[in-house]
This record gives C-alpha cells, sequence and structure tokens, in this order.
C-alpha cells in the first residue's frame, strides 16, 4: 500500500495486523499498532484483538497483558475475544494467577467466558505446574 501511495486506514492496519497474528509474528503486529498511531489513526478493539491474539500465539503473555491495560486506557471496553487471549496468554505463559485474575475481571465486566477456552488455558498452566513439582 505505501509503494502504491494508498492511504491505510483502521481497517487496512487491523488486516495487517491480523495477518501478523495468523503468521504467529507477534513483533510486526505490534509495529503495525505503532505506525497506525503515528498515522494519527486510532486503534480500535478489532486492532487490539488481533494484537493480543498475536501475542497469545506467541506465547507473549506480559505483552498480551499490557495490550489489554491500554485497550481500557484507550477508552475501549476488552471483550470476549480480548479476555480469551489474555487468559490464554498467560496460561501458556504458567501465570495461572495472571490468568485467573482476568478470569475473575471478565466475569466482573458481566462478559461470558467461553469456558472451554478458558479452561483449557488454566489447564495448561495447571498441567504444567503439576510437571514441575509446584501446586495450582
Amino acid at each position: 500500500m505505501w509503494e502504491a501511495r494508498l492511504e491505510a486506514d483502521v481497517i487496512s492496519y487491523s488486516a495487517g495486523i491480523s495477518a501478523c497474528e495468523k503468521g504467529v509474528q507477534w513483533q510486526w503486529a505490534l509495529q503495525l499498532l505503532g505506525k497506525m498511531r503515528e498515522a494519527m489513526l486510532e486503534p480500535n478493539s478489532i486492532s487490539y484483538n488481533a494484537a493480543i491474539s498475536a501475542c497469545e500465539k506467541s506465547e507473549q503473555w506480559q505483552r498480551a497483558v499490557e495490550l489489554l491495560g491500554e485497550l481500557w486506557a484507550a477508552k475501549l471496553e476488552p471483550g470476549v475475544i480480548s479476555y480469551g487471549a489474555g487468559i490464554s496468554a498467560c496460561g501458556k505463559g504458567e501465570q495461572w494467577q495472571r490468568a485467573l485474575a482476568l478470569l475473575r475481571e471478565m466475569c466482573e465486566a458481566r462478559l461470558e467466558p467461553d469456558i472451554t477456552y478458558s479452561a483449557t488455558a488454566l489447564g495448561s498452566a495447571r498441567a504444567r505446574k503439576e510437571a514441575s513439582g509446584s501446586r495450582l
């Protein structure tokens, strides 16, 4: 798009971030999110969800949690997809306490968690903890 001198909009940036998610390229996803802001475009919940999911797929739980915070700071409310990806990222990173905190936060926001997704993430964290000899 840049070479063709076409102006990118929120939709095209979000599509690019989503492609990065599918390709497990969390760094590129975050770079596109930054370029979006540089272009004076405000990321929307779809942009953030794709970036959070890219971090989740790349096992970057810290960045996924940071992006959830940025979503709130941007006055956008995280949804089931946002929280689900964050919970899964924390589960993959063996951060079960953070995963539980996000699940609790999600319930407090009156969002219905996808039980299968959440249970899988928390179960994964539990299995890893038990394998290492600690308890969940």
